[in-house]
């Protein structure tokens, strides 16, 4: 009994351990067609652009489970940040300046800091 005590809490901690670093310890689960409730709570859809994920909501895949399977169809998909290729800034970082102009253009101010990271 104490042996299986000792390795279902070895597995845990392993568990635990490997959620904590994830995708360097800085990305919080994201919403794909697999997880469409990740990123959700808390998270207003009712304006034109996604805060928590830098860009506009009509084109947030990480928001929108049937925008994410129609990237993932196109082939348009990094497997290992769970988002459209073309907007994940984890890969592509100048892709977040490309989103931000969008937004300055038509607010005439910087977008508000991303939400998730």
């Amino acid at each position: 009994m104490k042996r299986v005590v000792t390795v279902l809490a070895v597995a845990a901690f392993a568990s635990l351990s490997l959620a904590w670093v994830g995708c360097g310890g800085q990305q919080p689960a994201p919403k794909s067609a697999e997880n469409p409730a990740a990123g959700e709570a808390g998270h207003d859809h009712s304006g034109w652009w996604c805060a928590e994920h830098g860009m506009p909501e009509k084109v947030c895949a990480q928001c929108d489970s049937k925008l994410a399977a129609e990237f993932q169809k196109k082939g348009d998909w990094c497997k290992e940040h769970d988002r459209p290729d073309s907007q994940c800034f984890i890969c592509h970082p100048d892709l977040e300046a490309k989103f931000a102009a969008e937004y300055e253009a038509k607010e005439g101010k910087k977008p508000p800091k991303r939400s998730d990271g």
